[in-house]
């Protein structure tokens, strides 16, 4: 059956299922959940899974009650996600018209239960998810008045992040050692990289976010191509009891933002709107390798987004969201570490301007008690226009995407999921051009079916393995006569690429064993790909670019402490990076006939550590540290050679051996604190003018605190203050480009509802 046919088959069942009558579901389960004292817990939520998969959430009301109704007739497991809290899993077994009626005791934890929607295909519960991940949710965001994702990404171990500059200057995210373009971003499932993997991290505000996911390792059995290393997904607030919020804040270097969000549900619809505006001048001081003082470094941010939800009832679903960004921002220049001395002076002009666009559409229903069917139609799209001393160029990314999926509950616990998905994406730029020197887009599509199955084996074994197949085709490409490296033409040319991967965690002692100690061993291994970006495959005479590979291992452990007050997680990983694409040159032509072709390799390895304590009398700590290894290997067909400027056995650019961070939260009564202290190893980086061609130097490391705190003034208003780099300390994440000196911000918080 053509995918067309497919759609429109499913599109009719959706639409009998939504006006058909259909038969009642009888069974009821309903709780309270409690904390350590017995009192009950509002407001708190409510997982309920089956066969590995989260089926439905709920919130208890007032008095700590929840109810599911309408069930199927089956076992069924209860878990609560309270922040700083954790209950032991309550299994239920529900026959048809029966009512159920369980009570659920919390207990203190450093790690609290979450729902997992990036792990696999669907959504799972924390505790049962192999992979690693790391959760961060809104009361994390809130406590530690986080400003952009890109700032809280540099807790979780792992991940590198490099900034070059102060707020809205490139953001570069280097997961487990590999590539800044190797890991795939998606917001409320849908894919917002460019063609080709890259993402920006510097232009992601926290306003309306629920939770942010972070699974580590490669995900391309999941989620096809980009997901070579790492996946970040960000889900919004689209439910729950009407809630409105509203934030303003400024203070050093000009900065002022605003933010306003409303959520909240009646009935069976759902709705959920959220605006943000920041805007900044930027360092405005004088530069100290030129003497000069900086302008064109302001920046500014407008966001909006929206979702709707309809929850017909009999598992029926249907959710829409869109999301607008617009953002400028200025380009000095390197400012900062100069040592070949090539900075002249402050670049006034260079401005960069994007506009961003997503939308989706998704439905959900069922085929029978058994069987759920999944849709999902997206549309991403980055327009941006960058004018320089050179002049002015334009840039354009998009993406439109069709997705199926059918869920399956084979047996309690055994679940499948099988489907299919549909890119259609393509590029364009002024300086891709044809033989009439007018712009020629670079498109590709991306057809992929995928697997996976969940195995649960009694209460301690959790196996999920997976394997999505793709096929690659490149559109036919004009040749390009007129360039310094002249493009001849490119026929159409496909690939096909296969990726499995396979994760398991055992608990050492039964369930009825571990409601507040255990020991979790967990590990996965897996591939990934990234398709060549526009830029890679226009200015090339190579007509059979293949995409990069990444071959991922880990295994940790996780163990608990003073009844799960203290969690800690060490985890080891090796990943294998081959076919990457890189510049022939000179010294590589017994390599390659071609400029460009996938004939570099590197390796990674490393060590994360994570530990989390938790006290009842209001203090949290976390702890994380990465060792990162990195290596380059010599290139295909030449047992000691690199690509130039590099050496065999170099570490990778920007990848620092020792990175970590000592986060503290203390919360009583009405006042909240919290600091940061976040530090890096020195690591290779390139000359800040001429990049790779004018050598390699080492950056150092740096150590920065950060404080702030919250005063409950009254319930539903805040007013918060914070000092970023406390102790004004001078460094560059990106070797050349400055990061902001010390910084202080007040602001107010408004919010009604829960």
């Amino acid at each position: 059956m053509s995918y067309p046919s497919h759609l429109l088959r499913s599109t009719l069942v959706l639409l009998a299922a939504l006006f058909l009558p259909g038969a009642a579901l009888g069974a009821e389960l309903s709780g309270t959940v409690v904390d350590p004292t017995g009192w009950p817990v509002p407001h708190a939520s409510v997982l309920l899974s089956r066969a590995g998969a989260v089926t439905a959430t709920t919130k208890t009301d007032a008095v700590g009650h929840f109810d599911f109704t309408k069930l199927e007739t089956g076992q069924y497991e209860l878990r609560v996600a309270v922040p700083g809290f954790r209950s032991a899993v309550a299994r239920v077994e529900v026959e048809t018209d029966e009512a159920r009626h369980v009570t659920i005791l919390l207990h203190v934890s450093a790690i609290a239960e979450s729902v997992v929607v990036s792990a696999a295909h669907v959504d799972r519960p924390l505790s049962r998810t192999p992979d690693s991940v790391t959760v961060i949710d809104a009361d994390d965001l809130r406590v530690r008045q986080i400003e952009t994702v890109s700032d809280v990404l540099r807790l979780v171990p792992g991940l590198t992040v490099t900034q070059g500059g102060g707020r809205g200057s490139v953001a570069s995210l280097f997961p487990r050692g590999g590539e800044s373009n190797f890991t795939l971003v998606m917001i409320d499932g849908v894919r917002v990289n460019t063609f080709g993997g890259g993402f920006d991290f510097a232009h992601l505000p926290v306003a309306n976010i629920e939770r942010i996911e972070v699974v580590r390792g490669a995900q391309s059995a999941l989620y096809g191509s980009d997901a070579i290393g790492t996946v970040v997904q960000i889900i919004t607030y689209r439910s729950g009891p009407p809630r409105t919020s509203g934030l303003v804040e400024g203070g050093g270097f000009g900065t002022t933002r605003a933010a306003g969000s409303v959520t909240g549900s009646q009935g069976p619809w759902s709705w959920s709107a959220a605006g943000e505006r920041l805007a900044t001048d930027g360092f405005t001081g004088v530069a100290p390798s030129i003497g000069e003082r900086v302008t064109n470094d302001d920046y500014q941010r407008n966001d909006a987004s929206f979702s709707f939800g309809w929850d017909g009832g009999r598992n029926i679903l249907i959710r829409g969201f869109g999301r607008l960004s617009s953002f400028e921002r200025g380009f000095p220049g390197p400012f900062g570490s100069d040592p070949l001395g090539n900075v002249a002076a402050i670049d006034t002009v260079s401005r960069g301007k994007n506009d961003v666009r997503l939308f989706s559409f998704n439905a959900a229903f069922p085929w029978n008690a058994r069987i759920t069917q999944h849709l999902q139609v997206s549309l991403s799209d980055l327009d941006g226009t960058f004018t320089s001393p050179f002049g002015t160029s334009e840039s354009e990314s998009r993406r439109v995407t069709v997705r199926g999926q059918a869920d399956v509950v084979i047996w309690s616990n055994l679940g499948l999921s099988i489907g299919s998905e549909l890119h259609r994406e393509g590029a364009e730029s002024t300086f891709i051009t044809g033989p009439d020197a007018g712009r020629v887009p670079v498109e590709r599509r991306v057809a992929g079916a995928f697997g996976e199955m969940r195995y649960e084996a009694g209460d301690r074994l959790y196996v999920t393995a997976g394997v999505r197949v793709e096929q690659i085709r490149r559109d036919a490409l004009l040749p390009d006569p007129n360039a310094f490296a002249p493009r001849p033409t490119f026929a159409a040319e496909s690939f096909v690429s296969a990726n499995p991967k396979l994760s398991v965690a055992y608990f050492l002692k039964p369930d009825t064993q571990r409601e507040r100690h255990w020991t979790r061993l967990h590990g996965s291994v897996g591939t990934g790909i990234r398709p060549p970006d526009a830029f890679e495959i226009a200015f090339t005479d190579n007509p059979s670019l293949k995409p990069e590979r990444n071959r991922s291992v880990d295994v940790g452990i996780e163990q608990t402490f003073g009844g799960g007050a203290l969690v800690i997680d060490a985890t080891g990983f090796f990943n294998r990076y081959d076919d990457l694409i890189v510049a022939v040159g000179q010294s590589l032509r017994d390599a390659s006939q071609f400029r460009t072709d996938n004939i570099s390799n590197a390796r990674a390895r490393g060590l994360e550590l994570a530990a989390s304590a938790r006290t009842p009398w209001g203090l949290e700590a976390a702890v994380t540290y990465t060792w990162l290894d990195t290596e380059i290997l010599a290139v295909d067909r030449l047992s000691d050679e690199a690509p130039t400027p590099f050496q065999v056995g170099e570490a990778l650019l920007r990848r620092p051996r020792h990175q970590g961070a000592l986060d503290l939260v203390y919360q009583q009564g009405s006042v909240t604190a919290f600091g940061q202290f976040v530090t890096r190893g020195q690591s290779l980086d390139v000359e800040p003018s001429f990049g790779a061609f004018g050598g390699l130097f080492t950056n150092s490391g740096y150590g920065v605190v950060n404080l702030g705190g919250t005063f409950t003034v009254r319930k539903g208003l805040d007013l918060f203050a914070r000092i970023t780099n406390l102790l004004d300390r001078p460094y560059e994440e990106a070797f050349g480009f400055p990061a902001l000196g010390r910084s202080a911000l007040i602001g107010m918080r408004v919010a009604t509802g829960r």
